[in-house]
């Protein structure tokens, strides 16, 4: 049973419709008695980091979380700012992180060696595989994804990165330790590059 984290943010309802869609048993947990009986979490997360971390403790949720994930060693996907949110800290806010990987979250910039972009990051961009990993089987190395974001996971373990993505710099768009993952885009909008990585995540 996938359990689809529901603190008040992120796309819910379009996650848990490609998990029925693949008849894969999936539920929305909004609070910590929802959480018994799972095999696995969707973390998802839209908008700004200090609101979600607030939003996440106040769901009454965390403790069982962090038990789940570090306790029972349950495997835990967190999207967009679900993934900025298992780092230690993050430059849009003041809030720690849930600190369950070893990273920070940095912003954007207007530009990086004179070429311009634009924030936030917004459309489809590929990402470039560095290891392989479950999660990614059959999604082809320059897969196309949808992102929306204007900070980037910054990873301070460079074997944790499963996947890069250049947007004026190259940045962390897939990454794994042990039983905790993250995306920084939104499988749920990316067609079937995401269909299929969210099938693979329930399958680890």
């Amino acid at each position: 049973m996938i359990s689809i984290i529901d603190y008040g943010l992120g796309n819910i309802q379009a996650i848990y419709t490609v998990f029925k869609n693949l008849n894969i048993p999936v539920k929305i947990a909004s609070n910590r008695n929802d959480l018994k009986n799972i095999d696995k979490i969707i973390l998802p997360g839209v908008g700004a980091f200090d609101y979600a971390m607030e939003k996440l403790e106040k769901s009454g949720m965390l403790d069982s979380l962090n038990s789940l994930v570090f306790n029972d060693k349950k495997h835990v996907l967190g999207i967009c700012v679900g993934m900025q949110m298992l780092a230690l800290s993050s430059e849009e806010g003041k809030r720690s992180g849930l600190g369950w990987l070893n990273a920070d979250v940095k912003k954007f910039l207007p530009s990086y060696n004179s070429a311009r972009i634009s924030i936030p990051h917004m459309g489809w961009n590929n990402i470039k595989l560095q290891f392989e990993n479950a999660i990614l089987q059959g999604i082809d190395s320059n897969a196309y994804f949808y992102f929306l974001h204007s900070f980037y996971y910054n990873s301070h373990d460079e074997n944790n990165i499963l996947a890069i993505t250049y947007y004026g710099k190259n940045f962390v768009s897939v990454v794994n330790q042990d039983n905790i993952y993250g995306v920084q885009f939104h499988p749920e909008k990316s067609h079937q590059s995401g269909i299929q990585l969210l099938k693979n995540f329930s399958e680890l």
